[in-house]
């Protein structure tokens, strides 16, 4: 944990204990009552006031340092105590141990007192322990020594390691390891790329344009942009590289009927507005209304006028207003509600929700929306599936499934999309891709957009567009 500054009337001590009880407040939250790390980080850090940026980002580097590696921390504490058990102890005590665990991994030496003595001799021998449970893994074979090294499932190495190979996967668990860059899109509708960078340069927040999307800016540090006259103005929203992509794969144009049927908080729906420059309709879809609901002031600050919302229920009967929709749209978006695995940079907290059960789930709703919104898509116009997923069994087997239902769609390939130049750059199998098995239905990877932290910097990205005849 990074020392915090000390402050006038506080001792440097006293300044990290609160840094310390309030990351364990947070790690409490998510561990014991199964809260989201963002919010329960947001929710304890706008209660704890007092502490200065630089101690709320510690906070913030160390939870989600701690999540990332809570498994191997936990099977290195449970070798250390031989015969004992984590069981053994109180949350709290288990929840202190990960912490002083991490910050002693992040090369601190932190003061182990207040724990129970075998919690402490545990810790003293962590490295040692974490090393010896390496090794043995390591004998069970690939897939077991690269899920306790990045503390990542076993049936999802495995399963990675069967679509793309071992060196891979490990190339890709170190990627989904490290800390996602902040990630700007700037908004066509108040700015251009080239304006908002000059700005923010004269604000002392430099960045750089990304590679990929024509609209996004990386920043070189890490600055609180919500507070921002250039966030206040709408001029830009944060949303990562590979997200911006999935929006220009859409090619929405002015004056189309356009339908995001996935809209959650509206992040892709207000990169559409931009690209049809607030002239035709924009459909934002959801069955979650609170989320849809937060769409609302961020459209108003894009300057975006030409969204209309849409609460869906669970299940028909349609509402009369998506009707209405059925075989007038130019383009549906459909990003889907996914197993999260290309985003865990972001969310390290749900790996620890993930399960080979939850995927499976996953495919077959992914099926029942894309067959639920095909039929607002006109004949000639544009359905695109998408996940944050890098599995094949939420990705191209849903789209082979969703082709071979529905006769009258087809996939297009995504150099028609997205043009040669880039599709090329996004497109491209893995070393360690064999053929497209019964599985896949044969669709290849010219046909679908792939991104992959380890090789584009993004989040991991499926997309794949098919055009009604």
């Amino acid at each position: 944990m990074p020392k915090p500054r000390s402050s006038a009337g506080l001792s440097s001590a006293r300044r990290e204990d609160r840094v310390r009880a309030a990351s364990l407040e947070v790690l409490a939250d998510v561990l014991e009552e199964g809260q989201l790390a963002d919010r329960a980080l947001s929710r304890v850090l706008r209660r704890e006031r007092k502490l200065l940026s630089g101690e709320r980002r510690a906070v913030a580097e160390t939870i989600y340092g701690l999540l990332r590696r809570e498994a191997s921390l936990r099977q290195a504490l449970i070798r250390g105590l031989g015969t004992g058990s984590l069981e053994d102890f109180s949350a709290s005590e288990v929840h202190v141990a990960l912490l002083l665990g991490q910050l002693q991994l992040e090369g601190e030496t932190p003061d182990t007192s207040g724990l129970p003595p075998p919690l402490r001799r545990a810790l003293r021998s962590l490295r040692a322990e974490l090393d010896a449970e390496l090794i043995a893994a390591g004998q069970r074979g690939p897939s077991s020594r690269l899920a306790l090294a990045h503390s990542l499932p076993v049936w999802l190495a495995e399963q990675l390691v069967k679509e793309i190979g071992a060196p891979e996967t490990e190339r890709l668990f170190t990627a989904l390891n490290q800390r996602a860059p902040l990630t700007l899109r700037t908004n066509l509708l108040r700015t251009t790329r080239e304006a908002l960078l000059r700005r923010l340069a004269e604000l002392a927040v430099p960045g750089q344009a990304t590679q990929l999307s024509p609209w996004g800016i990386n920043l070189d540090q890490n600055p609180n942009v919500f507070a921002l006259e250039p966030f206040r103005e709408g001029a830009f929203e944060v949303q990562d590289e590979g997200s911006q992509l999935l929006a220009l794969l859409c090619r929405a144009r002015p004056g189309q009927l356009v339908v995001d049927a996935c809209a959650g908080g509206g992040g892709k729906t207000l990169a559409l507005a931009a690209e049809m420059r607030n002239r035709g309709e924009l459909w934002a879809l959801d069955v979650n209304a609170r989320r849809l609901a937060e769409l609302k002031p961020r459209a108003r600050r894009a300057g975006a006028h030409n969204i209309r919302s849409l609460a869906l229920p669970e299940a028909e009967p349609e509402p009369v207003a998506f009707a209405k929709l059925t075989g007038r749209a130019d383009v549906v978006l459909v990003d889907a509600p996914c197993s999260g695995i290309g985003a865990l940079r972001r969310n390290p907290d749900a790996r620890r929700r993930l399960t080979a059960e939850s995927v499976e789930e996953h495919a077959v709703r992914q099926l029942q929306i894309l067959k639920r919104v095909a039929p607002l898509v006109r004949s000639g116009g544009l359905l695109v599936y998408a996940t944050c997923s890098v599995l094949r069994a939420e990705d191209e087997a849903v789209v082979a499934s969703f082709l071979a239902a529905e006769g009258t769609f087809a996939a297009v390939p995504i150099s028609d999309l997205l043009g040669s130049a880039l599709a090329e750059s996004v497109s491209g199998p893995l070393s360690g891709d064999g053929p497209p098995d019964e599985t896949t239905g044969g669709l290849r990877s010219p046909k679908a957009l792939r991104l992959w932290p380890q090789r584009h910097g993004t989040d991991g990205f499926f997309a794949a567009g098919m055009r009604r005849r």
